[in-house]
């Protein structure tokens, strides 16, 4: 286990006005690991699909809670967990599959894909009608004259 440097937990309602919000505040809160504007944008676009898949899927009939915990590890690793204690996946690696959606026609399926693409690591753990817990890690690369 990596040791912790500093964490904060937010949570949310599943509101879809609340993702932009949980990106922002991710990104703000990787800020001090001194990112690439590159690793950024990674961050946030993970963290985005993260948060919009426990919105759209997890309460797709009802206002639920979204946990969003945010951790600087050791060695530059920048750590999102996404948790809700909505419907859950009955089938994590189906789910994973790109292409693969419960959504409607407008989603596109590439939920997981994305946060795999764009992140070092991609942890899904769900338990049907009891929620998700996605965790994923980014190692931020060193930058000369940067956090040193």
């Amino acid at each position: 286990m990596i040791p912790i440097q500093n964490q904060v937990t937010l949570l949310f309602p599943s509101k879809s006005s609340n993702e932009a919000f949980a990106r922002t505040a991710a990104a703000c809160f990787a800020a001090q690991l001194d990112p690439t504007l590159e690793e950024l944008g990674d961050v946030k676009t993970a963290v985005s699909e993260a948060v919009t898949n426990a919105i759209v899927h997890a309460y797709p009939k009802e206002l639920g809670v979204v946990t969003l915990r945010l951790r600087i590890l050791e060695g530059g690793v920048f750590e999102v967990t996404v948790k809700d204690k909505g419907v859950g996946i009955p089938d994590v690696a189906k789910a994973r599959e790109p292409l693969y959606t419960t959504g409607d026609d407008a989603r596109s399926g590439m939920g997981f894909t994305i946060m795999e693409s764009f992140m070092d690591a991609l942890r899904v753990r769900s338990v049907p009608g009891k929620g998700t817990t996605v965790t994923m890690r980014k190692r931020f690369s060193p930058r000369p004259g940067g956090r040193g």
